[in-house]
């Protein structure tokens, strides 16, 4: 007798709980859309906007991530055969170490004019602009293969790196643009693939083309062979751009994106949108680990060539196949996180799980190193690329969801910056640090700063504006409203080109 009522009193108690739920999920979510049009409209069809994903959608973000790979592919094609271009332009290993470096310190004055160039201008002038400064850096290096030429080849390089500031913080924004909520993560990832996917072939194949010989004519003959591959393959991909790349679909793919693309051009600030990011504490945390632990990438990534000759002299072809590990298996840990991302929206464990096991896999690495036995090395190396590369995009879905309704461009240019800024203080002073003592104490260094990112990490809150926003969108009801009808039954659905 007594047992009815309880169950009916707990049914009802239940029923209010959702209700509250659901009550306060549509509060946070609702802030980005009275944001957007001054007008609280989180109730109702008259909130939902007509939302459609296009199949166009592979095809852009398969394209930016070739040019992203051709890109990426030079930033390392210079320090993997390190000891032979000090050869070949009789310079230091510090001056071909800043062949490398240039690519992050152009990176830090330029970002902010060009995130404000994406945000009045579009990903299609700066995909433009990209494929066509990238294009100009590869012929200018065809031009500079002779001993008396390294101002050239450095200015060619120069040009490179300058079209990366217009390529690296562009993942999350496509994925944005163009992809529906439940593939975002898995479209970011396809897209930092590329520029892993680059950097993979950067180690692989100049040690490949470029053999360390003595006779310098034949040594310029080789160098200009990989130069001729890399500007043809950056032409053929400029044109491509010019004909294919689409700025963005008719109509968008999320909730999330209509309220994004709803806000007036005059009512948007850049300025307003980096200062309200820098008093978001969370998202400065995300900046601060996030270039801890891409900036201890880069210094590994740069540095791999004198850390694997100084144990196993003569080995410059293994050295390229120890990095193309390295980034294959990171390759493999962004798409499976991504993937993770997307079915089980746990930004911050999977950051923070991620960026531990980066920790385990540098200390495993340092100390199997010098062991003396290249598999060995091969193994922990690319455990630490599984991690360490995988948690690249992991740091832009994570800071697109602390920071939206702001400009995907803008966050993932001050997590870059962020990266640029530590990847030269890592490398240099890892450079010295193995210059003075040894490799192990470089590693080491490496290992206390991940060690830092690692607590760090764990105090970020996690505040998933994004997905709150998105909440709002399925519990206010059908999206695919094209004639003002609550009739039509789906929230996205595809579309032919």
């Amino acid at each position: 007798m007594s047992e009815k009522p309880t169950l009916e009193d707990s049914k009802l108690y239940e029923d209010q709980t959702e209700a509250d739920s659901k009550n306060h999920a549509k509060l946070e979510a609702g802030d980005a859309a009275r944001r957007a049009d001054g007008h609280d409209q989180r109730d109702g069809v008259e909130a939902q906007r007509p939302t459609r994903l296009y199949k166009r959608r592979w095809m852009i973000v398969l394209l930016f991530s070739s040019y992203s790979l051709c890109n990426s592919f030079q930033w390392i094609q210079y320090g993997i055969i390190n000891n032979i271009f000090m050869k070949f332009y009789n310079v230091d290993s510090f001056t071909i170490d800043w062949m490398s470096m240039i690519y992050m310190l152009t990176y830090i004055p330029f970002i902010f004019p060009v995130t404000w160039l994406l945000d009045k201008k579009g990903l299609r002038v700066i995909a433009l602009v990209a494929t066509a400064l990238n294009c100009a850096g590869t012929w200018i290096k065809v031009a500079s293969v002779r001993p008396n030429l390294f101002a050239i080849t450095f200015l060619g390089q120069f040009s490179c790196s300058l079209a990366q500031v217009f390529i690296l913080g562009m993942p999350s924004r496509i994925a944005s643009v163009w992809f529906g909520s439940d593939e975002v993560s898995t479209a970011c990832s396809i897209g930092v693939f590329g520029n892993q996917l680059g950097i993979a072939i950067g180690f692989l194949v100049p040690p490949i083309l470029v053999p360390n010989v003595d006779d310098m004519d034949e040594l310029a003959h080789h160098i200009s062979i990989m130069f001729y591959i890399t500007a043809g393959v950056a032409t053929l991909l400029f044109i491509l751009v010019v004909f294919v790349f689409q700025e963005r679909p008719k109509l968008p793919p999320t909730q999330a994106q209509a309220t994004a693309r709803s806000i007036p051009s005059e009512q948007y600030s850049y300025t307003a949108s980096i200062l309200r990011l820098l008093r978001n504490r969370p998202f400065i945390l995300l900046i601060i680990t996030y270039g801890l632990n891409v900036g201890c990438f880069y210094a590994v990534g740069t540095l791999l060539n004198r850390m694997i000759i100084d144990h196993y002299p003569g080995e410059e072809v293994n050295a390229g196949r120890i990095g193309l590990t390295i980034v294959i298996a990171g390759m493999v840990g962004s798409l499976i996180c991504g993937i993770w991302l997307d079915r089980t929206k746990t930004y911050k464990q999977t950051t923070l799980a991620v960026y531990f096991m980066s920790l385990v896999g540098m200390i495993v690495y340092a100390a199997t190193l010098s062991l003396g036995h290249l598999w060995v090395v091969f193994i922990t190396a690319g455990a630490l690329g599984f991690f360490m590369t995988g948690y690249l995009p992991l740091g832009f879905e994570f800071a697109v969801e602390l920071t939206y309704p702001e400009s995907e461009g803008t966050s993932s240019g001050l997590l870059n910056c962020s990266a640029q800024v530590f990847g030269i203080i890592f490398t240099i002073c890892q450079g010295k640090i193995i210059d003075r003592f040894s490799t192990l104490a470089g590693n080491i260094f490496l290992c206390v700063f991940l060690l830092i990112g690692t607590i760090m990490t764990g105090l970020i809150k996690s505040d998933l504006r994004r997905q709150n926003a998105n909440m709002l969108a399925k519990a206010a009801g059908p999206s695919d409203c094209h004639d003002g009808s609550p009739a039509s039954p789906s929230i996205i659905k595809e579309a032919q080109f």
